[in-house]
Order: C-alpha cells, then structure tokens, then sequence
C-alpha cells in the first residue's frame, strides 16, 4: 500500500500539534505492514520532519523569510503536486482541508477533521469563516474522514450531511516529555521567572477567545489566596497583547503573570515545576496538553467540556468552564490538599501511558484499509 501525505501542513508549521501527529503517524506506520509511505512537502519548514527515517520525505526544510511566505508556500504546493502524481500513491491524506496540491486521479483521498471550532466559535475568527468553508468541500470530496475524538466525529456528523460509514475515530498520540533534559531545580527556575520561589499555576497556547484564558485569569484574580501564593506563567502564545496588559492590570494582576516561549524542553521544565497545569478551554477536538502535563507528574485541572474528558478520563481535576467560580473553588481546593495532587500526579501517570503513535497508526491503517476495500 503506497500513502502519500500531502505538503499543506508542513508549509505553515515549523512546531505545531497538527504537524506532531501526521510526523508521529508516518513513524509508526512502516513497522506495521508492507506500507510505502511518502511526505511530499518540497520546500517545508517544519522540525518534525527531520527526524523522520531518510527517503520518506520527498522535499527539504527551507528557510522561511519575511515576506516570502506565502511565495514559497505557493511554489511548494505546486512542486508538492508534481511530487505526488510521480509517487502514484493508493491513497493521499490531506494534512489540512485546502483543495491544492491536488490528488492524483487514481488515488483514494482521506482527510483528517481536528475540530468544527470555527462552525462552533464563527465570531472567534476573521469574517467569511474560510477554513470552515474549506472544511466543508475537503469533506464532501473525501473517500474517507478521520475525526480525532468521539466528541469530533459527533459534532462532524450533526454539522455536515456525511455517511458515517466513511468516518472513522483515531486518538491521538503524544510524545512524552519525560526524557527531555532539565536545566534547572524548581527554586532556581521559579526565581529565575518570578524574582522569587513562587509557586506558580501553567497555562500553554493560545490565549484568545474559546481557549478561555480570560476566564481563567478572572478566576484567579478572584481569589485573595491564589493571588497571594501562586504566580501564572503562560507557555506559548506570544507576548501578551496591549489589549491583554490592560486586562491583567485592570485585574490588578498584572505583576504575577510572565509569559515565556522556547522549545519543547523549555515547554518540559514549565509543566515540571508548576504546582498545577491548568486547561480552561471551552472547546477542544482533542487537547494534547494534559497529557504532557501528566507524563512528568505534573497534575492537571480541566475543562468538563467537548472532547477533553475522553482525554483526561478520572486523572484530572474537572470544572465547567462557563463558570469562573467552579474553576477558582477547584484549584483552591487542589493546592490546598497534597494528597489530591498525589492522587491526581498518579492517575496522570497512568492516564497518558494509554495514548501514543502507535496506537494511532494503528487505528488510522485499519481506516486506509477500510477505504480500499470501499
């Protein structure tokens, strides 16, 4: 079986969730079957990508400077789909939902759906909505559709007209975190943040809208305890926003609060030493995060809300997000007691022990096989 994935992906994220899994996916997949697998990203910009085995990926890493994105994005796409009628592939799996590169005529296509975020949060995005719109027709034209949670698929099949027989549900994996090297103990990482051994609670990613970092800060703001014994760091995500300073001031939160970007290994320290993680979003198709958290015995706090209990099962401390209260009395309850955080770091442990590549890959080729023999 010859699969080929497509170069979309790979021309727009050097580091990224998305990128992770089709890199952690095409790994795995040669060690289960007579399998030919190809990443056609001719000019690509992306890290994970290099640590595939040699000859699987047909196209090389680039700089990426500004101004000249979008060129080198459009030449690669266009090289990409040379790339791709050469390797005469059995199926194409589309890294994202745009309709170029094209497949080959012969070859079944799949695509994956991570999330209906922009059907859910349209006023979180730029007006016209064109990813959904993209979604939509990727979806209709596609052989076969892989969701990454139950709760993805069910949100996939109530918003489009589409025959559940073409859809098929693989978790994700993630890469554990355990093994990436520490720089520091916690009082010197916490003084070198805060000026001070402060405990601290962990927020990673974006910040804007649905991931709900607003609620999160508000809930923190709210309690006089947290306030006094606890700082927050945010990992990823950029410096904050003019309008997100003025927020955190207003709050009168500003000085506790320190944003930090880097590396995986920096994004390992920050989970190791935090005192909690804290996953506030109002929507997620997956939510690798927790996960991360939980491979070095860090314990999470999470949403109650979309596809993030089928991540986090019984290993993290649950709250409804639609209520800044419920967050701000769980996480004074948590760092209040040392035997939930125990218990949780426990839980954790063995919660993300279930979820890796393999077990992916293994579920995406019994939907490769399921698209042939359609």
């Amino acid at each position: 079986m010859r699969i080929c994935f497509d170069s979309q992906i790979f021309g727009v994220q050097a580091y990224g969730g998305i990128s992770r899994y089709f890199a952690g996916i095409a790994a795995e997949l040669p060690r289960l079957g007579d399998l030919e697998i190809r990443v056609a990203a001719p000019l690509h910009i992306n890290a994970y990508l290099d640590q595939l085995p040699a000859g699987m990926v047909i196209g090389q890493r680039v700089a990426d400077p500004r101004g000249m994105s979008l060129v080198r994005r459009l030449l690669g796409a266009a090289l990409a789909d040379r790339s791709q009628r050469r390797l005469a592939p059995d199926i194409v799996h589309k890294t994202y939902y745009h309709a170029f590169p094209r497949s080959p005529a012969r070859a079944k296509v799949a695509v994956t759906v991570y999330d209906l975020i922009q059907e859910r949060f349209p006023q979180d995005f730029p007006p016209g909505n064109f990813i959904a719109k993209m979604k939509r027709l990727a979806v209709q034209k596609a052989d076969h559709i892989f969701c990454i949670s139950e709760h993805t698929k069910r949100d996939l099949l109530a918003t489009y007209p589409v025959d559940e027989s073409r859809v098929s549900v693989t978790l994700l994996g993630f890469d554990s975190m355990q093994d990436l090297p520490a720089t520091a103990g916690p009082v010197d990482f916490r003084r070198r943040l805060f000026g001070g051994d402060r405990p601290y609670l962990l927020f990673v990613g974006r910040r804007p809208g649905y991931k709900n970092f607003g609620g999160m800060i508000k809930a923190y703001a709210a309690s006089p305890w947290l306030r006094e014994h606890f700082g927050v760091l945010c990992f990823g995500g950029g410096k904050f926003s003019a309008d997100e300073i003025a927020h955190l001031q207003e709050l009168g939160v500003a000085d506790a609060v320190r944003q930090l970007d880097g590396s995986d290994a920096a994004l390992a320290e920050c989970y190791r030493h935090a005192a909690v993680f804290v996953f506030p979003s109002m929507y997620e198709g997956f939510g690798i995060p927790p996960l991360e958290a939980m491979s070095v015995a860090c314990p999470v706090v999470a949403s109650n809300t979309s596809s993030i209990p089928e991540v986090v099962g019984y290993a993290a401390a649950s709250f409804d997000p639609a209520f800044d209260e419920a967050l701000r009395e769980t996480l004074e309850r948590v760092l209040n007691s040392d035997d939930e955080r125990r218990e949780l770091t426990r839980r954790g442990l063995a919660r993300c022990a279930e979820f890796s590549w393999r077990r992916c890959a293994e579920e995406t080729l019994k939907g490769y096989h399921a698209m042939l023999r359609q």
